[in-house]
């Protein structure tokens, strides 16, 4: 987003990590295809969860496990606890929706390197209430937390990641033998992609379209009116279109966005390092600049 804006330094980060997070955010895709056969180097998995495991947790209980399953045979009765689930699905989604919803990519289960549960143990702080006595689902929130970590880590990584949650828990728990008090909360699907989609794939289908920010903005009670500055901003910020410029799709996608000026920053990091031209711009860029991206 090419929009200028003040940010303090201090013990944060200079402009390209900061660009180097929110690109990873806007451009994390719920991958479903483009899976290639590469498989994922064990540095690179132990450091997704690493990142995973670094979540935010209520009272510190980190809830959750990490079941790696990459035999083909289990991978191949997931799939089948899928298409059952999906033709369980298929009659509440709306009739002239229907045709659609046949035709779309929900999953990768087989076609990727691995598959990720990430789960939820319910007891392991039950001796310890913190932040869950009056809210006792806390614990699964932060498992979702570490869900997000891991996605975004395996964006940095260039590694892509599709949820399925088109599964029946009991039938999952059954096959993975997951014990009763611990819940699944993620099924992943992970590995190297050909590409990342410049949208999510439910947009470029037709699903869906993401919504408005502003109109989910609400001032001091819920549906309360107010905060028109900071809906400007957002609007301002989100309404910057441009052609997309090419790079490389599996590791660094190309993200809408224009010639940065001497004020903005490039954002074409990999997820190990960045090409000379990208130094070159970021160096001009200087701190205290919007990432160059759009919004969308």
């Amino acid at each position: 987003m090419p929009e200028a804006m003040t940010a303090p330094v201090g013990d944060g980060f200079d402009q390209v990590a900061r660009d180097a997070v929110y690109r990873a955010m806007f451009t994390r895709r719920d991958v479903r295809s483009h899976f290639t056969s590469e498989a994922i180097d064990d540095d690179v998995l132990a450091r997704l969860l690493l990142a995973a495991h670094h979540a935010p947790s209520v009272g510190f209980m980190q809830p959750w496990n990490f079941i790696i399953i990459r035999n083909a045979a289990r991978r191949a009765e997931v799939r089948d606890l899928f298409l059952a689930a999906r033709e369980q699905e298929l009659p509440e989604i709306e009739a002239e929706r229907q045709a659609l919803y046949r035709k779309l990519k929900l999953e990768g289960i087989c076609e990727s390197a691995l598959n990720i549960c990430i789960t939820c143990d319910r007891e392991r702080s039950k001796g310890s209430p913190l932040g869950r006595w009056h809210n006792p689902e806390m614990d699964l929130y932060s498992t979702v937390c570490a869900v997000q970590n891991f996605w975004l880590a395996a964006r940095a990584e260039g590694v892509g990641v599709g949820w399925v949650s088109i599964i029946e828990a009991q039938a999952l728990k059954r096959l993975l033998a997951v014990p009763d008090h611990v819940t699944p909360i993620a099924y992943l699907c992970v590995g190297r992609v050909s590409q990342f989609a410049p949208k999510p794939d439910l947009e470029t289908h037709g699903w869906g379209r993401r919504l408005p920010l502003s109109d989910l903005i609400m001032s001091e009670t819920f549906c309360g009116q107010g905060e028109a500055p900071l809906k400007s901003t957002v609007a301002r910020l989100n309404s910057v279109a441009a052609p997309a410029v090419p790079v490389d799709q599996r590791v660094a996608p190309a993200v809408p966005q224009r010639e940065p000026s001497k004020v903005e920053s490039a954002l074409s990091l990999s997820s190990r390092n960045f090409d000379e031209a990208s130094a070159s711009l970021a160096s001009q860029a200087g701190s205290g600049t919007w990432p160059s991206m759009v919004l969308k």
